[in-house]
């Protein structure tokens, strides 16, 4: 199963599959089954063309696991991890070239 313990877009800078893109989607997901728990910081750029376009590109992703193991969800190490969350998902945008805007939300959190 998997949870959504944080989504929220912001502004973004990203050319992936030579299709820049302007928006970011970050989401940290709890998957879970079978008493195993993985924590995963995830970010999908998307091109952003009016302020209405949300839709997201999956070509342009990358994830940054914070951890997999044994266990199951737990609000204290989801806190920890939220704690994280800016420098994990700053790495995922790196390994293919993107950069978030943290300044520049699209919305609130989800």
């Amino acid at each position: 199963m998997d949870i959504d313990v944080y989504k929220r877009y912001y502004e973004g800078k990203c050319t992936f599959n030579g299709v820049k893109r302007k928006g970011v989607s970050v989401t940290l997901t709890a998957r879970s089954g079978g008493g195993e728990i993985t924590y995963a910081v995830t970010v999908s750029f998307f091109p952003h063309k009016t302020a209405d376009d949300f839709a997201i590109s999956y070509d342009a992703y990358a994830e940054k696991v914070l951890f997999s193991g044994k266990g199951r969800r737990s609000k204290k190490r989801e806190a920890e991890y939220l704690k994280e969350l800016e420098s994990a998902a700053d790495e995922a945008a790196a390994q293919i070239k993107g950069t978030i805007l943290w300044d520049k939300p699209l919305g609130e959190a989800m």
